[in-house]
């Protein structure tokens, strides 16, 4: 009787690692981890490698949404967008149509787009 419970006991062992190892495989490499501190590492990132515990998101605009943070050396990275529109609307954060704006031409600021072309929105 004893072979027969060593037997279970050694393939429920065995179920359980295999059945571990799919759920690490699948949270094993997201496009981006939250780590415990609430900092946002993308695959860019130095730390994303030796983040262990997180949670996972599908882009860094999750994450920052969900109250995570971008990483400190990381600011020039995750820099403000500036969205010229295809109307040729220069759009930075504070203007209303900013989340509107899908079809757009990005710049690092409002005077390197006004210099493109682009005119800023009457208020």
């Amino acid at each position: 009787m004893q072979p027969l419970i060593l037997s279970a006991l050694i393939a429920s062992s065995a179920l359980m690692l295999c059945v571990s190892s799919t759920v690490n495989a699948q949270t094993a490499d997201p496009a981006v981890k939250k780590s415990e501190s609430g900092i946002c590492h993308d695959k860019t990132s130095s730390s994303y490698g030796t983040t262990k515990k997180f949670e996972a998101f599908a882009n860094m605009d999750a994450c920052l949404k969900s109250g995570g943070r971008a990483p400190a050396n990381a600011a020039a990275a995750t820099a403000e967008v500036v969205k010229k529109s295809d109307s040729g609307i220069c759009h930075d954060k504070s203007s209303p149509s900013y989340e509107k704006t899908q079809k757009f031409t990005p710049f690092k600021s409002v005077d390197e787009c006004v210099k493109s072309g682009g005119t800023v929105p009457k208020k």
